[in-house]
C-alpha cells in the first residue's frame, strides 16, 4: 500500500492559482472598443459607451496636447429590504482612460463631444491650409 501525502494548505494554493494571474487581470479589465475616422476637415473618436450617459465621462484636452478620455462607472443593486441578509451582492465598478496625441493640424479649442445611442462621439476639427499658415511665422535671425 502506498501512502500519499497531503497537503494541509492545498486550499489557499487553490485560491491563489485562482485569482492571482493574468487571467483575472484581462477578465476584470473594461476596454470599450474606439473607431478614429478621417474627413477632408476633421477627425472623429467614436467610443462604444452602451448603457453609459454624458456624467459618466470626461474628455480633456491636457498640458502636452494629448486627448484624454476618460469613463467611470460605479453601480451597484440595492434591496431596500431590512428582512434580509446578503449573503451575496452584485455591483459593478468600471474604469476605463485612453490618451491620443493628437496632430499638429488640428483646431484644439473646437473640439467637442456628445453621447448618442451608445455611442461617445468626439469631432476634432482640422485646421484649414489657411490657419496652418497663418500658425506659422518665420524667424528672423539678428
Amino acid at each position: 500500500m502506498t501512502l500519499v501525502r497531503r497537503n494541509p494548505n492545498w486550499l489557499p494554493s487553490i485560491f491563489n492559482d485562482m485569482f492571482d494571474n493574468e487571467f483575472m487581470a484581462r477578465a476584470n479589465a473594461t476596454a470599450p472598443a474606439i473607431n478614429v475616422k478621417e474627413t477632408k476637415h476633421a477627425y472623429t473618436v467614436e467610443v462604444a459607451a452602451p448603457g453609459l450617459s454624458k456624467e459618466d465621462f470626461n474628455v480633456r484636452v491636457d498640458e502636452d496636447d494629448n486627448l484624454v478620455i476618460t469613463l467611470e462607472k460605479k453601480e451597484e443593486k440595492k434591496d431596500e429590504n431590512q428582512e434580509t441578509r446578503y449573503l451575496r451582492r452584485e455591483f459593478s465598478y468600471s474604469k476605463f482612460q485612453q490618451t491620443m496625441i493628437l496632430p499638429d493640424n488640428v483646431d484644439k479649442d473646437k473640439i467637442s463631444a456628445k453621447v448618442q445611442h451608445g455611442v461617445l462621439s468626439i469631432d476634432v476639427p482640422k485646421l484649414s491650409e489657411v490657419e496652418i499658415k497663418k500658425a506659422q511665422r518665420l524667424i528672423e535671425i539678428a
